[in-house]
């Protein structure tokens, strides 16, 4: 019978390669049955105050924000050293997959390894529940304790879920002594991936399209203007789930995104105009 790790993992692609089994170490594992649904009710429940995947929100944010700044800093780089708009397209097109790409496949890594190493605590805490119950109900006593229980109180708490249902034990146990959701084992390493690669070509495509609609000067006070509108706009949406005020979180990012797209360009400026 495959655990709960698996049951509730199942949304991810990639949970058949991170699941833990509960049959290949305990013999009562018969009684897990009722203890997976009791465990699926539970991230139902949880999951009613979860908003976003914290994975796929930092990989928006991030993804967003690095592809806006990256690349408008690149762009106006390349624009201080020549007024032609080709080399701005090829540099900021250039910029925008390689940058692209290089945070999917960070964040893929990431979140995957995560993901990978949760799972193998919960099937090293398996393995010690199964051949030493008694160690890690005092880890629970232990910690049930300094939650605030009265010692009997945590000894009757701790003792009834180690001599339970097994699955419901180890979720238990991986949630108060690995502060790991088994059900969710780090979030989606694709959904952090796809969320990521999307935003930030999205944010890396900004400061290019006025190089592809306008020329020279022009082009140049459109995509800081478009780039601005979209830094500060970045920046007060990240409050909605910060809870900061959304004009000093817009301002900030502006002023952190103008700041390295000013210096780019001063410096693009001085090697073409001593290189070309």
């Amino acid at each position: 019978m495959q655990a709960y790790v698996d049951d509730m993992s199942g949304q991810h692609p990639e949970a058949a390669a991170t699941t833990v089994s509960v049959a290949d170490w305990s013999p009562v594992a018969t009684r897990a049955s009722h203890g997976r649904l009791q465990v699926a009710m539970r991230s139902r429940l949880e999951g009613r105050h979860r908003m976003l995947d914290g994975n796929a929100l930092r990989a928006a944010v991030l993804g967003a924000n690095d592809g806006l700044v990256s690349n408008f800093s690149l762009v106006m780089g390349v624009a201080g050293a020549t007024s032609a708009a080709g080399p701005v397209l090829i540099a900021g097109v250039a910029g925008l997959l390689a940058g692209s790409l290089s945070m999917a496949l960070g964040e893929w890594l990431s979140v995957q390894s995560s993901r990978e190493l949760y799972a193998n605590e919960i099937a090293i805490l398996a393995t010690a529940f199964t051949t030493s119950p008694n160690e890690e109900e005092a880890r629970l006593l232990e910690i049930y304790a300094a939650k605030g229980l009265e010692p009997g109180e945590a000894r009757r708490v701790a003792r009834r879920i180690v001599n339970g249902d097994p699955a419901v034990a180890l979720d238990t146990l991986a949630r108060e002594e690995l502060a790991i959701d088994p059900g969710q084992l780090g979030g989606s390493a694709w959904t952090a991936a796809v969320t990521s690669f999307v935003l930030f070509g999205l944010g890396a495509a900004i400061p290019l399209i006025p190089f592809i609609v306008a020329s020279e000067t022009w082009a140049i006070v459109l995509s800081a203007v478009m780039s601005g509108v979209a830094l500060f706009g970045l920046g007060a949406a990240i409050t909605v789930f910060t809870g900061r005020h959304p004009l000093w979180a817009g301002l900030r990012q502006l002023a952190f995104g103008f700041a390295a797209a000013v210096i780019t360009y001063a410096i693009g400026w001085v090697l073409g105009t001593a290189i070309l």
